[in-house]
């Protein structure tokens, strides 16, 4: 099998760099909110221009019903290690909104840019770079699915994946408490909670007595809700109100009602007292309350250190520390299936899900080799 020096992995990491930038234009040019099936067309047709030409390009059924297609390229090889390259090409920014890239400080800003298209085109660059090692892998895959964003049920391609070697996931970095670069190999659990009210309209003015009033009840719900939330608890929980809909018209008693809660919790199981915390009824309003999300937590930071960032180290010569986030990603689906799964392998930036989010321009060049790296080491380059 071929191995690979800290040399090479400094020529591809600075070739990857070299043409980052450029893709990472391309591909924020175009505008892809979830569920816009024309736009995950046109991203896609971008992606199959970018792989290397001797991979095999599928699309693949959206684990979202109605979304457009996922996309999935993939190399065979001579080898024996299968690797999965995991993204999301979705954003959740609207047309009328959407940014196109433009650079300003060293900060290359655009809708998407750091979720996750700054981590798409890494990827495509891993993937490339990888191409000339064939007898490294029996499979070498990349999935950008189109509906990260916004999905609500499960993740359907765990199945078609499972038992591979690694699956390496290029969301956003993040440095460490020393300013260490870090990947991501904990995360935690998450879910949507959504609270229903029925109650009875009346005339606020006239006769409000006869009323039931939703929003006061969903305020309530929301009360109970928060009063759980205990980020440093045993199960580090976050239960968060976010969206609250109720009433038609300024002077009638609001009838109807919706809330929704965003859950996090390092595991599942955190989530059924939060539910069970929302009473049937409040002052004479019917609430009824279910998780409507669910995102397994993840937790793969022993696997990680010891198989792919020791290795990993010790080639580039930097430290990599194993880091968590709270925010859930595709690779929290895959590693229940998939032991090495690790996230995290984009370029660092921020205010992700803001119309002025970015990548750092600075930071293209090591994340491209921290890339590299880490992918040596799940193929037993290094």
């Amino acid at each position: 099998m071929t191995a690979v020096s800290a040399e090479w992995l400094s020529r591809a990491g600075a070739e990857i760099a070299h043409h980052a930038e450029r893709e990472l234009e391309a591909l924020v040019a175009i505008s892809s909110p979830s569920g816009d099936v024309e736009a995950a067309e046109e991203i896609c047709s971008l992606l199959a221009a970018l792989v290397p030409a001797e991979a095999r390009i599928e699309r693949l059924e959206c684990s979202t019903p109605g979304f457009g297609h996922d996309f999935l390229a993939t190399l065979t090889g001579t080898g024996e290690r299968r690797v999965l390259l995991l993204g999301h090409v979705d954003t959740v920014i609207a047309h009328r909104d959407h940014q196109h890239l433009r650079a300003e400080d060293g900060r290359l800003v655009g809708s998407g840019s750091i979720d996750m298209k700054g981590g798409i085109a890494l990827a495509l660059g891993v993937m490339r770079a990888v191409a000339a090692v064939r007898d490294a892998f029996a499979e070498f895959a990349l999935l950008a699915v189109v509906d990260e964003e916004w999905r609500a049920g499960g993740f359907g391609h765990t199945s078609r994946f499972a038992g591979f070697d690694a699956c390496l996931c290029f969301e956003a970095a993040q440095l460490g408490p020393g300013g260490e670069e870090a990947v991501i190999a904990r995360r935690k659990a998450a879910s949507t909670l959504r609270v229903v009210a029925r109650g009875v309209a009346a005339h606020s003015g006239s006769a409000p007595e006869r009323g039931r009033n939703a929003l006061l009840a969903l305020g309530e719900a929301a009360r109970r809700v928060v009063s759980l939330s205990a980020p440093a608890g045993p199960n580090r929980l976050t239960a968060v109100p976010t969206v609250i809909e109720a009433g038609e018209a300024f002077n009638v008693v609001p009838a109807h009602g919706e809330l929704t809660c965003d859950l996090r919790a390092d595991s599942l199981d955190a989530f059924a007292p939060v539910v069970e915390a929302v009473p049937a009824d409040v002052d004479g309003v019917a609430l009824e309350a279910e998780l409507v999300r669910h995102w397994p937590g993840m937790d793969t930071r022993e696997r990680v250190a010891d198989r792919l960032l020791a290795p990993a180290v010790a080639i580039l010569g930097r430290p990599i520390l194993a880091g968590e986030r709270g925010g859930a990603s595709d690779a929290s689906h895959m590693a229940p299936h998939i032991a090495l799964t690790v996230d995290g392998l984009g370029p660092r930036g921020g205010h992700a899900h803001h119309p002025d989010e970015f990548v750092l321009a600075e930071s293209l060049l090591p994340r491209a080799e921290i890339a590299l790296a880490v992918t040596a080491a799940a193929l037993g380059l290094i």
